[in-house]
């Protein structure tokens, strides 16, 4: 049986600002076991790369957790210094962010950006981490290795740029990877060729994998339980096939409607989810959704429903679900 990782208890995430104080992550918790891979999906601004980040000890300011524990490979994040942090970082976990273009430098070939890493993080020599980059830039599907260290990112296309991304985030076999949007701006055989590339690595290192997105192509070629997120909070968690196949709660449902489905032979009409996301300064007192949700009633307005478990490890909070209100 595989360990926990990962654990997450009652995360709470506010940025403090002038206007006010925004609640980006609100009482949320996770578990994530060794060579596990969870997707989190949601709209832009559902706390999905704030909670991730969280992970890394990247909340920057005005951001501050208030409230709940982040346990990663026996470390206690949030009590833990910036020179702690830094140890960790890139060699007990990674990061692959979606633009590769804002994450490189461009005056630095690519050789010189991932020797600086290995060198960093390791005891490798100067010679060693060399070698190591060409093993790794290898490993992510990368051809004529030598020349391409010596290059420089504007000589590269997104694909390519992602890989060497990918290669950098895996400079040091971390424990855990987290992708954020990294398939995001590519066509669809790159985005296939990764996510190939991400399963095989997860394989070989035995490394677990968090991939934050909005696409659910990418969510059930990769991904073996999935989070969604809406205004901070996890409204619904389960079991891949249980969150494509038989989704619960009403957002869930209204995500899964605005996705094309290219394996169906009927042509069904891509319905968006009405409304704009909820203003995290000023949130409703009850479900985050119900101002968006079709099926609202009085009681979603007024107050937030608990989780009510499914089947296991599948669980939301709606209270279309609470039969009392229908006795």
């Amino acid at each position: 049986m595989n360990s926990c990782i990962l654990d997450i208890r009652d995360l709470e995430i506010s940025f403090f600002t002038q206007a006010g104080e925004i609640k980006a992550v609100n009482n949320i918790s996770l578990q994530l076991k060794d060579g596990e891979v969870l997707g989190i999906v949601g709209e832009s601004g559902s706390g999905k790369s704030v909670a991730s980040y969280s992970i890394m000890g990247l909340i920057a300011e005005p951001g501050k957790i208030v409230n709940g524990n982040i346990r990663f490979n026996n470390h206690t994040i949030e009590t833990m210094g910036k020179k702690e942090l830094q140890k960790i970082r890139g060699k007990e976990v990674s990061i692959v962010f979606q633009d590769p273009n804002t994450s490189l430098n461009p005056l630095l070939s690519i050789g010189s950006q991932l020797i600086e890493v290995i060198i960093r993080h390791t005891n490798k020599t100067k010679k060693e981490a060399k070698e190591r980059a060409v093993e790794l830039l290898g490993l992510v599907g990368m051809n004529e290795v030598d020349k391409r260290l010596k290059q420089y990112p504007y000589e590269f296309s997104g694909g390519m740029l992602q890989r060497v991304m990918i290669a950098i985030a895996l400079a040091c076999e971390p424990k855990l990877l987290i992708a954020d949007e990294a398939t995001t701006a590519l066509d669809a055989t790159i985005q296939a060729q990764i996510l190939e590339l991400l399963l095989q690595i997860k394989k070989k290192n035995s490394m677990s994998i968090i991939m934050i997105t909005h696409d659910f192509s990418v969510i059930a070629n990769i991904c073996e339980k999935v989070a969604v997120m809406y205004a901070g909070r996890i409204i619904e968690y389960g079991k891949t096939e249980d969150i494509l196949y038989n989704p619960k709660h009403q957002y869930t449902m209204g995500l899964l409607k605005a996705t094309p489905n290219i394996n169906s032979h009927i042509h069904e009409k891509l319905v968006p989810i009405k409304g704009s996301p909820v203003d995290l300064l000023n949130p409703p007192l009850g479900c985050p959704f119900a101002p968006r949700c079709e099926k609202c009633m009085k009681i979603c307005l007024r107050s937030m429903p608990k989780n009510k478990v499914i089947s296991d490890d599948h669980y939301t909070a709606c209270w279309l679900l609470e039969k009392k209100l229908w006795s």
